[in-house]
Order: C-alpha cells, then sequence, then structure tokens
C-alpha cells in the first residue's frame, strides 16, 4: 500500500501509519480498551493526536496498563507521581479527570453490564459507515458526539467534550471515516478481496 493511499492526516511515520492500518475505526468492544482510548482521547484535548500516540506506552505503564479498577482507586500520592512522569502529558486537571473517570466506567459498567454495551447503544451496536471524499468533509463533532458528550458527562465523565467524543468515536470503530480512497474504508477493502 502507497502512504499516498492512506488517509492523508496518518503521514509516513511507522507508528502512525500502524495505529491508521490497525485501530482507527476499527470496531472495538473490549471494556479496558475502549477505556484506554476514552482516556487518551481526553488527554489530547489541546494537543495533537501525534503527542499522544507517542507517549502511549509511557500511559500504559504509568497507569497500570488501563486496569480501571485500579485507576479509580489512586489517591494523592498517585496524582502526585503521575504529574511527575514525563512519559505521559503532566497536566494535573487531565489527570484528576482520568481517575475520576475511572470511577464513573466501574458504576457505568456495574449498571449496565458493560461499558461497551452502554457505550455501542448509541449507533445501534453497528458502526456508521461513513463516505467521505476528502479531509474536508469530516467533521469535528456530529449528532452522536454531542449526544455521547451530554450523556457521559450526565455519568460524570470529564474531558469528553463533543469533539473529544467524536475522536473517540472513530477511533473505536463506532464511526468509520476513513476516506473512501483509503484502503482501510470497508467498500475500498472489500473490492479489492
Amino acid at each position: 500500500m502507497h502512504s499516498s493511499d492512506r488517509c492523508p492526516w496518518c503521514g509516513t511515520e511507522p507508528l502512525y501509519v500502524a495505529y491508521h492500518d490497525e485501530e482507527w475505526g476499527v470496531p472495538q468492544h473490549d471494556d479496558q480498551m475502549l477505556f484506554e482510548m476514552l482516556t487518551l482521547e481526553g488527554a489530547q484535548a489541546g494537543l495533537s493526536w501525534w503527542t499522544v500516540l507517542q507517549k502511549r506506552e509511557g500511559y500504559r505503564r504509568a497507569f497500570d496498563h488501563f486496569d480501571v479498577t485500579r485507576i479509580a482507586a489512586y489517591t494523592d500520592d498517585d496524582i502526585a507521581r503521575l504529574v511527575a512522569d514525563a512519559g505521559i502529558i503532566r497536566h494535573a486537571g487531565k489527570i484528576r479527570a482520568s481517575i475520576g473517570n475511572a470511577r464513573a466506567f466501574l458504576e457505568l459498567q456495574a449498571r449496565e453490564g458493560s461499558f461497551d454495551r452502554w457505550l455501542w447503544q448509541f449507533v445501534d451496536g453497528q458502526p456508521q459507515i461513513n463516505r467521505r471524499q476528502s479531509m474536508a468533509e469530516v467533521p469535528g463533532k456530529t449528532t452522536l458526539s454531542d449526544t455521547l458528550s451530554r450523556e457521559l458527562k450526565r455519568h460524570g465523565f470529564k474531558f469528553v467534550g463533543s469533539t473529544i467524543c467524536y475522536a473517540f468515536a472513530q477511533a473505536t470503530g463506532m464511526v468509520n471515516d476513513h476516506l473512501l480512497s483509503c484502503p482501510q474504508h470497508p467498500e475500498h477493502a472489500a473490492q479489492s478481496r
């Protein structure tokens, strides 16, 4: 596959290309991975995804591989440890939000049986496959992300504005925004089989 075939945002950096080809837009149903992506998308607020992607392994190490139960039990000592950790984005508000989000996540899991089940109801359990020709057609937020943001906030989540929620929906495959020309778009992939 030529790099020019891929969605232009991923460039040619191997880490970015692997993320684009193997994760972005692929339906994700594992609660722990969904929490990881929600945390990373929140960490991105005001920054580039490339910055977050480069620190992803640092996040996995610092946040106990996104073990939600462990993160929900973090104390002020853990916050101090994380704020001092150069392997992650050292923003105290985002770190506190991640811990609070872990607690809200566990409550939602307990009430709904799984975060996955609750989350995917917003797209009736099926990815929304968009047919965009260019990056200019890809919105920053949608009615779906507005609803998801509102509902997450209602359940106590922070750093889950509509733009973050749309990026999360794209990353976890609730929405497939690979361009039609991209080999990762389902229609394109089906034609090349």
